[in-house]
């Protein structure tokens, strides 16, 4: 075993949670890839430097509880140690008013956002208060804002704030904090452009192709960056607070530790 630090990321086969592991693979870190899609995981860690030891490819679905224990133990028995977690997984549908909204969609929708965080922390609380660990919850600004159509995502990600403000209350050991990503050019921004028009208003549908259109969504490595700096570097006083991902208190840090350019 190295003494590279560990990180368990979710959400990593694809956009963000891919940007997110190739940054920290960049810096040295030893890496968990968790999602559902096993085969774009295995792509993935194929494609990944891995000076902190070969990449761990775990299938996994974070709503499942027992699952998010799997990982754990499959982490430690690969690395020995778990130092940080990036609770990136998450999902925008059902887009629909509450009113005609699937209720098993909407449930689902709170078990990968909420729930799932929830799970993976509770699973590997006990190790990573070994390492005065750190818990970067990737949120939105959707949970500051009341969005028509989008009322599960909206809801989850406010309760995935609160939930980490009680979290770092709890664990004074541990440096626990969310993050909104901005807008980001990934596969949830296509999904609202191609289903947002079937339920949403048409400005609000008009507002999300524009933002394509005019080059405003961000690429996925510059939050991304910003992610894997606060789950290598995160100072214990950020612990409980809601940051933006280009807070200069962040993202210059995150630019002098690991450059411009992911690849």
């Amino acid at each position: 075993m190295n003494n590279s630090p560990v990180v368990i990321v979710t959400g990593a086969s694809r956009g963000l949670g891919a940007a997110v592991a190739g940054w920290l693979a960049k810096a040295g870190a030893g890496l968990s890839l968790v999602a559902r899609s096993e085969g774009d995981l295995n792509r993935l860690a194929k494609d990944l430097v891995h000076p902190g030891g070969e990449p761990l490819v775990c299938r996994a679905d974070i709503s499942d509880y027992d699952a998010c224990r799997q990982v754990v133990g499959d982490t430690l028995a690969h690395f020995g140690r778990i130092d940080s977690l990036v609770n990136n997984a998450g999902i925008v549908q059902p887009i629909a008013r509450i009113s005609d909204s699937d209720p098993a969609d909407w449930r689902y929708n709170l078990e990968v956002n909420l729930i799932g965080p929830f799970n993976l922390t509770r699973a590997a609380i006990s190790h990573l208060r070994k390492r005065t660990g750190r818990i970067v919850n990737v949120s939105s600004g959707a949970a500051n804002l009341a969005l028509e159509n989008v009322s599960a995502y909206c809801t989850g990600k406010a309760a995935l704030n609160h939930f980490t403000r009680v979290l770092a209350a709890e664990e004074s050991a541990l440096t626990a904090l969310t993050v909104r990503p901005g807008v980001v050019d990934t596969a949830m921004q296509t999904y609202i452009r191609r289903e947002g028009p079937k339920s949403m208003p048409a400005d609000q549908a008009a507002y999300y192709q524009q933002l394509k259109d005019h080059g405003q969504l961000e690429p996925p490595e510059i939050p991304a960056r910003s992610i894997a700096w606060l789950a290598l570097h995160a100072p214990r006083q950020f612990s409980g607070q809601f940051f933006d991902y280009d807070d200069p208190r962040i993202s210059s840090k995150a630019l002098e530790v690991f450059g411009e350019k992911l690849v």
